[in-house]
């Protein structure tokens, strides 16, 4: 191999945050390696979902539905530069591609696997047992179901090909047990997300949120997600300065107005903020909340939120969901998923003493810089490269 590797990153639609995130982490840890990065991929939307720093060189191949996609898969083909091929995600539109770009260049590849994708579909009960005439609906008609390229009928085939990668990358026990490879957790930048570069009191009152004790979800709102439980939660406790503030809102559908038509006395509801200022909310909680329920979906999950509030030494209020309680250790407050009555406990033990609480909060820093900063990313990542010369 070249002394200074290129590492081409392959995310299936940049148009949203499902593998954008992650690839823009995975980009931060190999940068800090030392590696030359590229990032391409699909826009089955208008535009990038998030804000691209200047350096990276970031390449874009419009995305559509089958036949026409084939000759995005040839465009996005012809720009793949790298030594290495990392896969974001078992979609066609990523490690579909890079089995194509292995088949004629040879090139490693790396599967990361960063959330079940079958799990939306129903995971291991979902079949496709279509009859003839559906079957020829499905692949002739214009809106036919199979002309989409993440139809499930395509994932359940990516599932079966992971054995192809090279090397597989996986952030939570879950997804190790279903698709071995290495644990690569999302790692956080503990440097930006550092508490003693924000003032608490500053940025409660630049928020709007000095008035109140203040229970913060940096992300947003889904009915797996279990706000619904820190609601209730809140009517059993009835105290008027104890807020939720939901930060972002949900740009899937009107849950979080939902949300605010039975529970509004108790929410806030801050907008969607750009990352390097997101510390400087998170500043402004005294607790983070990640009241993830129990589902296939968040059994897969590792919860940025989670790194949010333990970086920011944040007492942290989660679920014993997945590897949730791996993740904070005894730094931080769990109770049982979905349940409303030991979460209105726990926010209460935390408010009893709360000097106590901040003393947890900055031991989940020194835990989260530890295990999951970037630089704990970069260490792993740096084995399982070495192993691909």
């Amino acid at each position: 191999m070249k002394e200074k590797v290129k590492v081409s990153l392959l995310v299936w639609n940049l148009s949203t945050n499902d593998g954008f995130m992650r690839a823009s982490l995975l980009q931060k840890a190999l940068n800090k390696l030392g590696y030359e990065v590229e990032i391409l991929g699909f826009l089955f939307g208008e535009k990038l979902y998030g804000a691209i720093p200047a350096e990276t060189k970031l390449y874009t191949v419009e995305g559509s539905n089958y036949p026409n996609f084939i000759k995005s898969i040839s465009k996005i083909l012809k720009l793949i530069d790298g030594d290495i091929i990392y896969a974001i995600k078992p979609q066609p539109a990523s490690f579909g591609v890079a089995l194509l770009n292995k088949l004629y260049s040879r090139k490693p590849v790396i599967l990361d696997i960063d959330d079940w994708e079958l799990s939306w579909h129903g995971g291991d009960k979902w079949h496709y047992h279509p009859t003839l005439k559906q079957l020829a609906k499905d692949l002739l008609k214009k809106d036919g179901a199979l002309r989409l390229p993440h139809h499930p009928f395509y994932l359940k085939l990516m599932e079966r090909l992971v054995n192809q990668a090279n090397a597989v990358t996986v952030h939570t026990s879950f997804l190790q047990q279903r698709f071995g490879g290495i644990s690569v957790p999302n790692g956080k930048d503990t440097g930006l997300f550092d508490p003693v570069r924000y003032n608490p009191d500053e940025s409660r009152s630049r928020y709007g949120l000095s008035e109140y004790r203040v229970l913060m979800f940096p992300g947003a709102p889904r009915p797996y997600k279990g706000l619904e439980d820190v609601l209730i939660a809140l009517d059993k406790i009835n105290q008027p300065d104890l807020k939720l503030v939901i930060v972002g809102g949900s740009p899937y559908d009107n849950y979080d107005e939902q949300l605010k038509q039975r529970w509004g006395r108790w929410i806030i509801k801050l907008p969607n903020y750009p990352a390097d200022v997101m510390p400087d909310v998170v500043a402004a909680a005294h607790i983070v909340v990640v009241p993830q329920r129990d589902t296939p979906e968040t059994r897969a999950q590792f919860p940025l939120k989670l790194t949010d509030g333990m970086a920011m030494a944040k007492p942290v209020l989660a679920t014993r969901v997945g590897d949730i309680p791996e993740i904070l250790g005894d730094t931080g407050y769990l109770a049982e998923p979905s349940c409303p009555e030991q979460i209105a406990e726990q926010i209460k033990l935390i408010f009893q003493d709360l000097d106590l609480a901040n003393e947890k909060g900055i031991s989940a820093r020194k835990r989260c810089i530890e295990k999951y900063s970037i630089e704990a990313m970069a260490s792993t990542l740096s084995s399982v490269i070495a192993r691909l010369s």
